[in-house]
């Protein structure tokens, strides 16, 4: 089973679930932009961050064989915050950066009109640099927030197949469905979607437009749901076209209406050892290539006082 999952979190997350992931066929990601749990008050933190998503976060994943791909977007929770306007100046320097596939993640998070003000900027961005865009759907309020956000996605002039609206439940996705607009569901332990309620609703409106993913951000969260939705798709009957079709050619086919997907099958996903001179490797390097029978000193015997530790 190869998975690309298209929303997840992964400076969040540690290299164990890096390991875990690649494991269970995860090859390639998407990380959207988001709010990192303590409140940012400059525009001087998000250029940092940001660089990071481009920079050393697609290095880390590299080094366990997994393409990194993100979106860049002031994300709808600190849209409200005025002193962090400015960050929207940054946007377009890094909207045409290799390996940024979207704008996202945008959208509504309390329903403001700051939300919505930035939420639009987000849509026109997108369309200036023909990039698709990844929208948030509010955790309260989530039919009301879908449909404005239908309606602003309608008036952007923005094509639906350009948009993902993530999020979704069994109450939001027939309004999206019939939007033309791809569908998105995050898969939680607590919260959001489970596995079983996915395969219902793939069951109920098919798999085209349908696009799985783990989110896996700060709280109980699963860097393996993509997986087990899969294992669960099996289990209720779904072929293995089915289940490679919504994990992996859906969102593949969503974000390389960017132009940027880095899924090159034949180039070295590890690449160099270090970024800017800083490497994840921990502890004493070993010879790459140990002599595999020293030979021992004269009068001496291997293992002994001359042979090796």
């Amino acid at each position: 089973m190869r998975i690309f999952d298209p929303h997840i979190h992964m400076t969040s997350r540690t290299t164990d679930d890096y390991q875990a992931m690649y494991a269970a066929g995860v090859r390639a990601v998407t990380e959207p932009a988001f709010w990192l749990g303590q409140p940012r008050t400059t525009v001087g933190s998000f250029r940092d961050y940001f660089d990071t998503l481009v920079g050393w976060e697609r290095f880390r994943a590299a080094q366990f064989g997994i393409r990194h791909h993100c979106t860049i977007a002031l994300n709808p929770k600190e849209a409200n915050d005025p002193r962090l306007a400015g960050v929207l100046d940054l946007l377009p320097r890094y909207l045409v950066k290799d390996g940024v596939v979207a704008v996202g993640e945008t959208g509504f998070d309390a329903m403001t009109e700051a939300e919505e003000k930035v939420l639009v900027h987000h849509l026109d961005l997108a369309r200036e640099h023909g990039l698709p865009v990844l929208v948030h759907t509010p955790h309260r309020d989530k039919a009301e927030g879908t449909r404005r956000t239908l309606e602003l996605v309608a008036a952007s002039g923005l094509p639906p197949g350009m948009v993902l609206i993530d999020h979704l439940n069994e109450v939001t996705v027939g309004l999206v469905a019939d939007s033309g607009c791809w569908m998105g569901f995050s898969i939680y332990p607590d919260t959001k979607m489970d596995e079983g309620r996915m395969t219902a609703v793939l069951k109920e409106y098919g798999t085209e437009r349908m696009i799985v993913n783990s989110a896996a951000d700060w709280g109980r969260s699963d860097p393996l749901k993509t997986a087990k939705t899969g294992a669960a798709m099996r289990a209720a009957g779904f072929s293995e076209d089915d289940v490679d079709k919504v994990l992996w050619r859906n969102p593949v086919e969503f974000y390389a209406q960017s132009g940027r997907l880095l899924l090159d099958e034949d180039e070295d996903v590890a690449g160099a050892a270090t970024w800017e001179g800083n490497s994840i490797l921990r502890g004493e390097r070993k010879d790459p290539d140990p002599d595999p029978d020293p030979a021992p000193e004269a009068g001496g015997a291997a293992g002994g006082a001359g042979g090796t530790a």
